[in-house]
């Protein structure tokens, strides 16, 4: 059974920083193209950022510039670096794992605030 745990959330300040990390276990993890979405109160949910098994990159418009998704097959482990953090940045951000089929984590909240 595919199992994705987050974690690394946590509140800080606007301009700060924050690394999310995800650990998959369970299954091949280098097959899987790993995603990072946010949802906030009252708002859908949204994809933040995306990588492939090859390692392709995308990026929601919101986190150009700003975010990176880092992965390391050696740790089972995708990760969010999160920089120049904003108050809309608030929001639980769940990890996701695409392959045959489609796996998600829990969910981390961050919240940005002063």
């Amino acid at each position: 059974q595919v199992q994705l745990v987050e974690s690394g959330g946590g509140l800080v300040q606007p301009g700060g920083s924050l690394r999310l990390s995800c650990a998959v276990s369970g299954s091949i993890f280098s097959r899987y193209t790993m995603e990072w979405y946010r949802q906030a109160p009252g708002k859908q949910r949204e994809l933040v950022a995306r990588i492939s098994s090859g390692g392709t990159t995308n990026y929601g418009d919101s986190v150009k510039g700003r975010f990176t998704i880092p992965r390391d097959n050696a740790k089972n482990t995708v990760y969010l670096q999160m920089n120049s953090l904003k108050p809309e940045d608030t929001a639980v951000y769940y990890c996701r794992a695409v392959w045959v089929y489609d796996y998600w984590g829990q969910g981390t909240q961050v919240t940005v605030s002063s």
